[in-house]
């Protein structure tokens, strides 16, 4: 039988027989969250046995406040069916892929090809891998096995960006749910937050960014502790949560994503379209003189009769 520190709230990972009680279930007013729980409630959101799942907490959160009941919300990388779980929680309708499904709900799909219509989807919330850091997949299409050092993980996103971009309606708006990386065995440094800033900027607005504290058992371990600072880097403290809007438009140089390129003749920068000459039916123009206005003079060259 479970001791009644434990039965009262959340074991503590990091102070023996101090209960971490669940938050109450409310939108957020600051940019900066603390989940201690990996759910809400007395019941789960996805699985708790799910490596890498998604807080709960924070998709219950963006759902709160930028959707409405009924809107469609969309997870391409939907895992073990966290977002599924906090929509029909919320009376959204949640449409998750994966190219690994975890559960019969959740469709296989690759995030960069979405079997979704233009502009169907109100939000998309995506928690990608965070480069090469778990395994996921044996697929070769999975963005998991792509490296964050080498600047591949980052172009595969940027496809994944533009896939969002297409589905998402008007003013959208897609969260993106990423930590930064340090590769101890390469002394290497990849901030995932600021990349995911940068190559969505073409094709949305930001307009919020919020950092979520992580609560990983492993930042207490005392060998990775020791690690850190013996060897003198950081273990990684919070995720971010990078929250954009659906532009209006996109530049003229770059067609919107998904959308037919115009088969009609384009006119050539700084110069203006030639105007449609006008004459008599038939086309043929007029033989004779124009007709002299008043106070004018008449035609070069024809002699006044």
């Amino acid at each position: 039988m479970a001791r009644k520190s434990e039965r009262d709230g959340i074991k503590n990972p990091y102070v023996r027989f101090r209960p971490l009680k669940k938050p109450k279930l409310e939108k957020q007013l600051t940019t900066l969250w603390d989940f201690p729980s990996q759910h809400y409630g007395k019941g789960q959101q996805g699985s708790a046995g799910y490596r890498g799942a998604t807080p709960s907490y924070v998709i219950w959160n963006v759902i709160q406040r930028y959707t409405k009941p009924g809107d469609r919300v969309c997870d391409p990388f939907c895992g073990s069916g966290t977002t599924i779980d906090v929509c029909k929680d919320t009376g959204r309708i949640g449409l998750g892929y994966d190219l690994a499904p975890f559960r019969k709900d959740i469709e296989a799909s690759d995030a960069r090809a979405l079997p979704l219509k233009d502009r169907e989807v109100h939000l998309v919330f995506m928690d990608p891998p965070y480069g090469e850091n778990i395994h996921y997949s044996d697929s070769p299409q999975c963005i998991g096995k792509s490296s964050a050092l080498d600047g591949q993980w980052q172009k595969d996103m940027s496809q994944v960006f533009e896939e969002a971009y297409r589905v998402l309606r008007n003013k959208g708006i897609l969260a993106v749910y990423v930590q930064d990386i340090w590769q101890q065995k390469t002394k290497s440094f990849a901030s995932l937050g600021v990349d995911v800033a940068r190559q969505a900027s073409s094709l949305f607005d930001m307009i919020d960014h919020v950092a979520v504290v992580r609560r990983n058992k492993d930042l207490e371990k005392g060998n990775y502790r020791k690690s850190a600072d013996e060897e003198n880097f950081m273990l990684r403290g919070f995720n971010h949560l990078l929250v954009f809007r659906k532009k209006k438009y996109v530049p003229k140089d770059k067609p919107a994503p998904g959308a037919r390129r115009s088969t009609k003749k384009q006119t050539p920068r700084g110069r203006p379209p030639a105007k449609k000459r006008t004459g008599r039916p038939g086309g043929k123009r007029a033989s004779g003189p124009p007709s002299n206005r008043k106070g004018g003079s008449p035609s070069k060259g024809r002699k006044r009769k």
